[in-house]
């Protein structure tokens, strides 16, 4: 193995002589092995009944994959489906902004990586972590401006470890809360490509952490839920119940949601949420130009707006947003 999976939880699909290999591999390397394949060769099969991996007896699924530090596709019934060469595609999610606040496996990718294709929300200062001769490639989707398609993105990644190279895709807060890193991993394996995921902060928690503002809070809210806010209510992409949200007694954290907010806020006083309910409007956060708004439900919207707060921003709505004492970050 190129990567050091001390620890890690690997996912090998398929049970021929050639995942035997790789789990074998694997288990040197320190880490722990699930294998799906309907059927394995005896050398799986016998490593299962000795407890050393789990093997479970049907294909994989999209699911089954998301949650392994390092999925590796084993059985080669066609070219497509094979692990091509030596290159390899790890997801990084960088966090919210501020590059000390990358993970520790985050910063060996980076500075391992041949090629890092990245985002513009992605802390950037953590690309001076690579290798002089590494291969960056700005994939930036700015809202209103230049864009890269998701479609480009996931060939870039494809093209690149076919060829070879190892791949960071790099990418701000969390690949999985709203990133599209799902879709990256599984194009990345319909493509016979080793992937790996290094879970990122999601600015969802520590956004609203540096501002002073929990989540939840012993004797005010005993869970959070977190929305995008990429389409307004009425939009007919939008698959959320606001009027059960409104009930739930949760936080609400809104990412991607400065344009369409005053929508979502009206939504949910129409769902029967308090229009006093506290909510707040956290910008830049991380960032030296990290900037706070308080207000209700009600005025968020039109408070963040006089006050020029702009994209990225995350929002929260409900009793955690105006504790006394904590506003360490207003």
């Amino acid at each position: 193995m190129i990567l050091n999976v001390t620890g890690m939880s690997a996912v090998v699909v398929g049970g021929d002589a050639r995942a035997a290999a790789q789990v074998t591999s694997l288990l040197d390397g320190g880490a722990t092995v699930t294998v799906f394949s309907p059927e394995v060769t005896a050398s799986i099969d016998d490593l299962d009944a000795r407890g050393l991996i789990r093997w479970t007896r049907r294909a994989a699924e999209p699911a089954d994959l998301l949650d392994a530090d390092l999925v590796l596709r084993g059985h080669a019934p066609a070219p497509h489906d094979r692990l091509l060469g030596t290159g390899s595609v790890t997801l990084v999610g960088g966090g919210p902004g501020d590059p000390g606040l990358v993970t520790v496996a985050g910063r060996e990718a980076i500075e391992s990586a041949d090629v890092i294709v990245t985002d513009r929300l992605a802390p950037l200062a953590a690309l001076a972590w690579a290798r002089a001769d590494v291969e960056i490639i700005d994939v930036a989707k700015i809202p209103g401006g230049r864009s890269t398609s998701q479609d480009d993105i996931n060939q870039l990644l494809v093209e690149h470890a076919k060829a070879g190279r190892h791949v960071v895709r790099f990418k701000g807060g969390d690949n999985f809360v709203f990133g599209r890193g799902g879709e990256e991993l599984l194009a990345c394996l319909d493509a016979g490509i080793e992937a790996r995921v290094v879970p990122g902060v999601t600015s969802a928690i520590a956004a609203p952490a540096l501002a002073g503002i929990p989540v939840t809070h012993r004797g005010l809210t005993q869970g959070f839920t977190v929305v995008s806010g990429h389409v307004p209510p009425s939009h007919p992409d939008s698959t959320l119940d606001y009027a059960a949200l409104a009930r739930s007694g949760s936080t609400i954290v809104v990412l991607m949601g400065v344009r369409t907010l005053g929508a979502i806020c009206d939504a949910l006083i129409a769902g029967g949420m308090d229009p006093t309910t506290p909510a707040a409007v956290v910008a830049d956060g991380a960032m030296p130009s990290q900037r706070v708004v308080r207000a209700t439900v009600a005025t968020i919207d039109a408070d963040a707006t006089a006050a020029g707060l702009g994209a990225p921003a995350v929002t929260v709505i409900g009793a955690v947003a105006d504790i006394p004492g904590l506003g360490a970050g207003a």
